[in-house]
């Protein structure tokens, strides 16, 4: 739905932290907000305005990628790989692998989030109070202009941001985090997460909708900005709780299957050591497909070869240069792969279907056993 094309940043706890472009898009917006808001409590001190704005904006994604650290540790800490964090325009998300297997599960990872932003909002209001005392710190969390000094502004800002960003994902409305919470509850209620999913994705999308209308009358009565904004947030939670009907319909239509039931057992891979006029001879050329996954000599997994990447090379300089040169290198979290045993839900949505057509699955060691393609996901849903 997004982050497939973001731009790696670092790796936390081994998690890949990413941004969407749409990410300094916002960024841009929030500094020129604050820098208004900075320059009327430091008057002609237009560098500092822009200098503060700055910190506050960077250290706001530092708490929205927090909050997203959150879930993505108690996830890996019940099992739950996680592909990575990117960071876009909403805010971040944390990308599971797969989807949690219990209610108790699912309930964890969900409030993990909320908790870490409550911390961050009474750690800031805090230190805040400690600098310049309660009436400054509660006048710099309400954004008044008033005397305080710029690190109780910063600290007061972002305890309320974080506020806000608590309230916003506590509204129970499946994709959100209070969705989720509600996705848990109604799951351990019926026993049936498929049905649970479906009935917080329509309070998802009741709650999108109370959000376009707000939108609508703010819009209409002068905050044409806000109620743009507000609109916007509505649309795309609309249109995420809707993919989220979808996905549950489609689950519980292939329940039970796994990876390895579906997959094409005998996938066609071109050795990592392979040279480039051999490859483009033995296989490009052969079988006409655009790509091939790649091997190393023990038949693990370590990448994906394509056309265009051999096509990218001179024809004088292939006889020496092995496939390993030009390949998309396979991390482990490039959504390139998946568990034989996996359940076939869990490829819903990942980003090699999307992007490739297929997805390889793996053994426990790495050894590629299969590909399941996007028809094989099709054929596995018509006879339900």
């Amino acid at each position: 739905m997004f982050g497939g094309g973001s731009i790696q940043l670092a790796r936390v706890f081994g998690i890949r932290i990413g941004v969407d472009i749409s990410w300094f898009f916002v960024l841009f917006l929030i500094i020129w907000s604050f820098s208004g808001y900075y320059g009327d409590l430091f008057p002609g001190e237009d560098g500092k305005a822009f200098a503060l704005a700055t910190i506050t904006a960077l250290l706001f994604f530092l708490s929205i990628l927090l909050h997203e650290l959150g879930h993505a540790v108690v996830a890996v800490r019940n099992g739950i790989p996680i592909t990575g964090i990117d960071l876009w325009m909403f805010g971040g998300v944390a990308k599971l692998a797969r989807d949690t297997d219990s209610p108790g599960v699912e309930f964890r990872v969900a409030v993990a989030g909320p908790l870490v932003t409550l911390a961050i909002a009474v750690v800031c209001f805090g230190a805040a109070v400690l600098i310049s005392g309660t009436s400054a710190a509660e006048d710099a969390s309400s954004f008044q202009v008033a005397s305080f000094d710029e690190s109780t502004a910063v600290l007061g800002h972002l305890a309320s941001i974080n506020i806000f960003v608590l309230l916003f994902n506590l509204i129970p409305g499946f994709p959100l985090d209070g969705g989720r919470i509600v996705r848990a509850l109604a799951w351990w209620r019926t026993g049936d997460r498929n049905k649970a999913t479906r009935f917080a994705a329509r309070l998802g999308r009741g709650s999108a909708y109370l959000m376009i209308g707000l939108g609508v009358v703010m819009f209409l009565t002068g905050d044409a900005v806000g109620g743009l904004w507000l609109g916007f947030i509505g649309l795309f939670l609309s249109q995420a709780a809707r993919s989220a009907e979808v996905q549950a319909a489609f689950a519980g239509r292939i329940e039970g299957l796994r990876v390895a039931d579906v997959m094409d057992e005998e996938p066609v891979a071109i050795p990592e050591t392979l040279t480039l006029d051999r490859a483009e001879e033995e296989f490009f050329l052969r079988y006409g497909w655009p790509w091939f996954p790649v091997v190393d000599a023990s038949g693990r997994l370590v990448g994906v070869v394509s056309r265009e990447a051999i096509d990218s090379v001179a024809e004088q300089v292939r006889p020496a240069r092995p496939v390993a040169s030009v390949m998309a290198r396979d991390d482990g979290d490039s959504g390139l792969r998946v568990g034989l045993e996996d359940p076939l839900e869990s490829l819903l949505g990942r980003e090699g279907l999307a992007r490739l057509g297929a997805i390889m699955a793996v053994d426990a060691e790495g050894v590629l056993r299969g590909i399941v393609t996007v028809d094989q996901v099709r054929r596995a849903l018509r006879p339900a």
